[in-house]
């Protein structure tokens, strides 16, 4: 479902270059805005596994996957924010999703440091995150994490900079680098 002016998942996974027969973690999977297109795009040889903590979520993922004809999805349900908590092998994933989810975590720097766990050397991180709080659109103006700070936080935990990416008029975009 595309909201107008609203970040796009397709647009945004085809920033990163996500390829066939790829691993990705997408963490605070939510509706599986990104799943179901990761999966499409990764193929029968990749696998993409939805980290969840609401398990409502997970069912309608797996509703989705079936309704697609995917077979490579796992859904886990696990806690972004602490180490371990994705359930996922260390240094077992190509690329990271975290999209409209740092701004709602408690342990911003717990979340970043499992996504780099899972994360092999050399794999991608994509941050998509509120620019600002939008009334009735976004998260509430004290909930909302700056670029900059996001960026700063990534940084702190052992992250670079590969690139910025245009993520829509209302969301912020990067691809972070695990050396």
């Amino acid at each position: 479902m595309d909201l107008p002016n609203f970040t796009n998942p397709v647009a945004n996974i085809s920033e990163l270059g996500v390829y066939d027969g790829m691993t990705v973690a997408d963490l605070g999977a939510g509706t599986g805005a990104y799943t179901i297109p990761l999966a499409e795009r990764v193929g029968e040889t990749g696998r993409v596994y939805a980290v969840e903590v609401q398990k409502d979520f997970l069912t309608n993922i797996k509703d989705a996957a079936l309704a697609h004809g995917l077979k490579n999805i796992e859904v886990i349900w696990g806690d972004i924010e602490r180490l371990g908590g994705t359930k996922i092998k260390d240094a077992s994933i190509d690329a990271v999703i975290v999209s409209n989810v740092l701004f709602q975590a408690e342990d911003k720097a717990g979340l970043l440091l499992e996504a780099k766990r899972i994360l092999k050397t050399g794999g991608k991180l994509l941050l998509v995150d509120w620019k600002d709080s939008f009334g009735n659109l976004g998260p509430i103006k004290e909930s909302v994490i700056s670029a900059d700070a996001s960026r700063a936080l990534c940084e702190r935990e052992g992250f670079v900079l590969k690139k910025e990416i245009p993520a829509g008029e209302h969301h912020y975009g990067f691809i972070m680098l695990k050396v």
